[in-house]
């Protein structure tokens, strides 16, 4: 699918829909000067090629554990932002939050519950100007698709699915059987909601921070 720029004036539309949930963190507050957040600890050999960086869009099979060295710094500001109350989502959505409480990252979560709520939720998680936007929920992947190209300084990870044409902003961390891409697009493997576990995912989450956090974005982070 083809990244589509939003019309004039379409982020200018109300997002007080959007439900906003303080969470875990060192410091909730945000309104302090916040330092560009730096990786704690480096990735392992096996993650990437250092000597031949992966191309925009390209897709990456890191060594299993090649990324458990890195953290982020205390207070990583990090939105979460989630659509859906199937069983895959809320396993993504609790392994966000599970990673968050043990990093030590400052988490606000921002769900949307409506379809005319999607776009909405993303220019509110954008607004709070947090360091990384974390997407769970196959709703959000074709809303996002149209956002993203027209936010390159707002940096997304999208665990359980991926964009069909990423910009440099957007990382997505999956898996077989966990790569939506969006309405009437294939897959590169069929969708299987069993594949979707705690395990899995928090694989996924912390994979996806530590090519983040390494300036490793805009490519797909294949866990199988």
């Amino acid at each position: 699918m083809r990244s589509r720029r939003l019309p004039a004036g379409a982020l200018a539309v109300a997002v007080a829909t959007a439900v906003l949930v303080s969470g875990c963190g060192s410091d909730d507050d945000w309104s302090r000067p916040h330092a560009k957040p730096t990786a704690v600890g480096a990735l392992g050999s096996g993650f990437s090629d250092p000597a031949a960086p992966p191309a925009p869009e390209a897709t990456i099979t890191p060594r299993p554990g090649s990324w458990d060295a890195v953290r982020p710094p205390a207070g990583y500001r990090v939105v979460l932002l989630t659509a859906g109350e199937d069983p895959q989502t809320r396993t993504l959505v609790s392994s966000v939050t599970k990673w968050a409480e043990e990093a030590d990252a400052s988490l606000k979560t921002i769900k949307a519950t409506k379809r005319d709520e999607f776009i909405p939720s993303i220019v509110k998680a954008m607004e709070l100007a947090p360091d990384l936007i974390i997407s769970a929920g196959n709703d959000l992947i074709d809303p996002l698709a149209l956002v993203t190209p027209n936010h390159l300084d707002q940096r997304f990870l999208v665990i359980g699915a991926e964009l069909a044409e990423p910009t440099h902003n957007v990382t997505a961390a999956d898996w077989t059987g966990a790569s939506f891409r969006g309405e009437g697009l294939g897959m590169s493997s069929s969708y299987d909601p069993a594949t979707f576990t705690a395990e899995r995912a928090g694989r996924a989450v912390r994979a996806g921070v530590a090519a983040v956090l390494n300036g490793l974005t805009g490519i797909v982070i294949w866990l199988d």
